[in-house]
């Protein structure tokens, strides 16, 4: 029951375009017996089949920019790359301790960061 529901608010986060990882990765970490680097595969291949789902819905309402996404999408790429090989080969602990102060530069950011008019 616990995965349903980490599943079910997971995809709703992603729906909105916030990341269903921020409350996938930790879910599974907490209430399951994976270590960080299970909870980030999980939560990449969780991804792929909820993130259709959510393009869909919002390329309907108009709301993705093509010219404006296929650099991010090249470059991203490039990036998954990079961030994957080095995740694989840190400790499951020091990759726990990245993303919790990713999360939480992220959080601080959206909570003082500088608001547009």
């Amino acid at each position: 029951m616990k995965l349903f529901l980490i599943g079910f608010l997971s995809g709703i986060i992603s729906g909105m375009g916030i990341g269903g990882g921020t409350i996938l990765i930790p879910g599974l970490i907490i209430f399951s017996n994976l270590n960080q680097h299970q909870a980030q595969g999980i939560n990449l291949a969780v991804f792929i089949p909820i993130a259709t789902v959510a393009l869909i819905t919002h390329s309907r309402k108009k709301n993705i920019d093509l010219s404006t996404a296929a650099p991010i999408i090249f470059t991203g790429l490039i990036g998954a790359f990079i961030g994957s090989s080095i995740a694989v080969k840190m400790t499951p602990s020091f990759l726990r301790k990245v993303f919790a102060a990713f999360l939480f530069i992220m959080g601080a950011y959206e909570t003082f960061g500088k608001k547009k008019k």
